[in-house]
């Protein structure tokens, strides 16, 4: 299993996450599993480390095992299992604290096929306000505070984030967590395969519907696609269309079922190229 030991230490400050308002949110359950995965059905898993755009859909946050979430449809596709380990707001900071962090991922890197990095796309939002307000706006006491504060929050979030800067995660430091996940597992299983993504584009009103960070780390993803031979699936690409039609989810941010089926479409063929 990946450890501290295997990649260099984490820095000790608090994780960022940006905030998804907005959505008809459902909270994600955990869902009873009805057959057999990874050793126990002796097929291969599909490994993904990903943030909320993985498991949301039109209406809002759906089980892991929800058929109709990427994930799943690349499972049906290739005839393997999946396990998804993601978390509204995750950035490659935190994909890299799962990595090492999560027994789930620990159980599931002996079985896996291949392992997809779904995060990256929160790194580039726009994050004006520190992430350890945000994070820590729900211990604050008594709870008419709470909600003065969280109010307050939610009137600057898209205000401030017309700005454009600073973003979540900078390019350079998202990169390197990848680099830190891909080389921690690679370790481990050399001729495991990987796969990263582009970051996706959004409409939302929580950020401003600004996206400046976008294009710079595009720049450092695919520079460091080139160094690592990780290959790339480009998010924007697949899902612009159903982002700007209506059919999305509300908040301006997830997807509809349209984007999770052309997202499923162009992850298969990547990782029909790299098995």
């Amino acid at each position: 299993m990946p450890t501290e030991d295997a990649v260099r230490s984490v820095p000790d400050d608090a994780p960022e996450k940006a905030a998804e308002s907005g959505a008809e949110s459902v909270t994600p359950v955990a869902a009873e599993r009805t057959a057999p995965t990874g050793r126990e059905s002796g097929r291969p898993v599909l490994l993904v480390i990903a943030d909320s755009l993985s498991y949301f859909g039109p209406k809002g946050g759906l089980p892991a095992d929800h058929p109709r979430i990427w994930p799943n449809l690349v499972g049906a596709e290739l005839e393997w299992d999946v396990e998804l380990v993601g978390r509204i707001g995750w950035t490659c900071r935190d994909g890299y604290w799962a990595l090492i962090g999560d027994p789930r991922v620990w159980a599931t890197v002996p079985n896996a096929g291949a392992v997809v990095f779904a995060v990256g796309g929160m790194d580039t939002l726009p994050s004006p306000l520190p992430t350890a307000l945000r994070e820590l706006i729900r211990y604050v006491r008594p709870s008419w505070l709470r909600r003065i504060v969280r109010n307050t929050y939610n009137w600057l979030q898209p205000r401030l984030s017309k700005l454009g800067r600073p973003v979540a995660l900078p390019p350079k430091v998202s990169v390197d967590y990848l680099e830190q996940s891909r080389a921690a597992l690679a370790q481990l299983r050399p001729e495991l395969p990987f796969v990263a993504v582009l970051p996706s584009v959004h409409d939302c009103e929580a950020y401003g519907r600004v996206h400046r960070g976008r294009e710079p780390a595009v720049r450092a993803l695919r520079a460091w696609s080139q160094r690592s031979g990780v290959p790339l699936v480009d998010l924007a690409e697949a899902v612009r269309d159903n982002i700007f039609s209506g059919d999305a989810n509300p908040d301006g941010i997830h997807w509809g079922w349209a984007g999770h089926s052309a997202v499923a479409t162009a992850m298969v063929k990547t990782l029909q190229e790299v098995r």
